[in-house]
């Protein structure tokens, strides 16, 4: 049996930070056991990717310990914001799992030497979307062939039916500047005079202040009661409310690649979201090559109104979007196919560990 080493932040099941990083590395890994791999976790104590002073040490303390040739898989809020001697990198075999970069567009600090350097020592990295992997090689020079683009699996859940209006609209994002809650708001605003409710599911408190303002944003517009906060929902809990709407609707700002969007096709669910990263991969298409839903650019508030007002407005459309998420849904990569590939490459790795030290 062939041993992974996964380096994850503490709190992956904390049901209070729900997020699509922690279910893909939830679910990686209990997939890769399931394939026979020996799977010993590393939850590392800290605020990351912005650690305390005592917690920044964390990552290279743990790598120091591991045997040579040691296969490990490092969760990239983690990897990303530590900095790991050289000489430690080189006796193991790293693998970075890339759920988003850290570093801005114009950034030349020390997070992004940090970020460089761990991409650079990795024996390999594996990423969600090819957009997030063409950033990657643009902006740290990692050759394509050292990055492994692993879609997110998906777990089908029950088909949701739709209402006649199509008004029941759904928003799964915990409450960040970067998710766009106040462009959705906006537009929903905009669309005032139709007939809609908006469920919000997803932490409230991850950035102060966010909450309150985006409270006052609807209350002045007049929408206020027509929005629904639920904060964080376990698994089965989205499930449902995935199934019990008519549409999801993601406003984000960016996404490296959006698995609320593959989550919701996997209920037959219609998406309206944001034109940005990799959210039309997640999105992708039928086997008839239709996209199931309508993308719009992001922050603009008048794009995503008029998606809005076209959707509730087309009973035509929403009948073609829907049949056109239920054909998508069949065709979901699932977490075995995911785990598959990434076994694929781990075991090269540990072949090669093997191959070190046998001459």
């Amino acid at each position: 049996m062939t041993t992974l080493h996964l380096v994850v932040p503490a709190g992956i099941d904390n049901p209070a930070r729900p997020s699509g990083g922690n279910h893909f590395d939830r679910r990686i890994a209990t997939a890769l056991a399931g394939l026979g791999w020996r799977i010993v976790e590393h939850p590392l104590p800290g605020n990351w990717p912005s650690p305390a002073p005592c917690d920044a040490g964390a990552l290279p303390r743990l790598l120091a310990g591991l045997p040579d040739g040691a296969v490990v898989l490092l969760d990239s809020l983690v990897a990303l914001a530590s900095a790991v001697p050289a000489a430690t990198a080189g006796r193991l075999r790293l693998v970075v799992l890339v759920h988003m970069l850290l570093a801005s567009a114009d950034d030349a600090g020390p997070r992004l030497a940090r970020e460089r350097a761990a991409l650079r020592q990795a024996a390999a990295v594996v990423t969600t979307s090819a957009w997030t992997r063409e950033l990657i090689v643009s902006r740290h020079g990692i050759a394509h062939g050292d990055i492994l683009v692993l879609e997110p699996g998906t777990d089908r859940g029950p088909v949701a039916p739709g209402t006649p209006g199509g008004g029941v609209l759904l928003c799964a994002a915990a409450v960040t500047a970067n998710k766009g809650h106040d462009v959705l708001i906006d537009a929903l605003a905009a669309v005032a005079g139709l007939d809609w409710s908006c469920t919000f599911a997803g932490a409230t408190d991850m950035e102060a202040g966010l909450m309150e303002k985006l409270r006052r944003q609807a209350s002045d517009a007049g929408i206020a009661g027509r929005l629904h906060w639920l904060g964080p929902l376990t698994r089965a809990e989205l499930g449902r409310s995935y199934a019990a709407s008519d549409a999801l609707v993601l406003a984000s700002r960016q996404e490296s690649y959006g698995m609320v969007v593959a989550e919701a096709q996997a209920h037959g669910l219609p998406v309206i979201a944001s034109n940005t990263g990799g959210v039309p991969e997640a999105l992708g298409h039928s086997s008839l090559g239709t996209v199931p839903g309508l993308l719009v650019p992001p922050g603009d508030a008048s794009a995503l109104a008029a998606a809005l007002r076209r959707w509730l407005g087309d009973a035509a459309l929403r009948h073609s979007l829907r049949a056109a998420a239920l054909d998508r849904r069949d065709i979901l990569p699932d977490w075995d196919d995911a785990a598959v590939a990434l076994a694929g490459l781990l075991s090269f790795l540990a072949a090669a560990r093997t191959e070190t030290v046998r001459h």
